[in-house]
């Protein structure tokens, strides 16, 4: 669950950086998105790339999912009895996880549908991801759906990046403070950079 999670956590670093080229208008978005179908050419054939790192998320997605449930069915199995008595040591973050990871399933087949394949979107055109991007925040429904999973997301971030340290043995006495502010870092950046997105749409500042 840590390793496949960090996976994730690597490509939403590098998705909300491409995100951010919406700033710099149409021309510099657009062909950010023709250099992913075209990376690796001549070795790789047009969107290659973009398959290969389809498949590594997808399969990043189900193992992590599949690790959720098996935690949670061994939970279940140590402490079938729940205590009688309940203290709130867990932060918000810890004790919405599991609703965090319905949530930002679901956004992401609504993503896919939106923005990718252009299904529910109002524009939906191949190619021209500004264009798009800029028709769906137009739309206060799209607005909705995505500011509710970016937060969700920082929230998986916020507890998921400590306890993927603490799985994979990095939290050392020395350390275990750095790590949770790294946690705490990278949730806050990664959802104010993909907020900023339907607000600059929303504001004007991208149109």
């Amino acid at each position: 669950m840590a390793v496949s999670g960090l996976v994730m956590l690597a490509y939403l670093v590098a998705h909300m950086l491409g995100n951010l080229k919406v700033f710099f208008g149409p021309g510099e978005m657009n062909g950010y998105a023709h250099w992913l179908r075209t990376f690796g050419e001549p070795v790789l054939h047009y969107e290659w790339f973009l398959w290969v790192v389809r498949v590594v998320l997808l399969a990043a997605v189900v193992l992590h999912g599949v690790s959720a449930y098996q935690l949670s069915r061994r939970d279940i199995a140590a402490r079938p009895v729940k205590y009688q008595h309940k203290r709130q040591r867990t932060s918000y973050a810890t004790r919405t996880m599991r609703w965090g990871g319905i949530i930002l399933t679901l956004f992401i087949v609504w993503h896919l549908l939106d923005l990718t394949t252009g299904t529910v979107n109002p524009r939906g055109q191949s190619g021209h991801p500004y264009e798009n991007i800029v028709a769906a925040f137009r739309t206060w429904y799209a607005n909705v759906i995505y500011i509710v999973a970016m937060l969700a997301v920082g929230l998986h971030i916020r507890h998921g990046f400590w306890s993927a340290a603490q799985t994979l043995g990095v939290t050392k006495p020395g350390t275990a403070r750095v790590l949770k502010a790294t946690s705490n870092v990278l949730a806050l950046v990664l959802t104010l950079g993909f907020l900023s997105v339907p607000l600059g749409v929303m504001t004007g500042v991208v149109n």
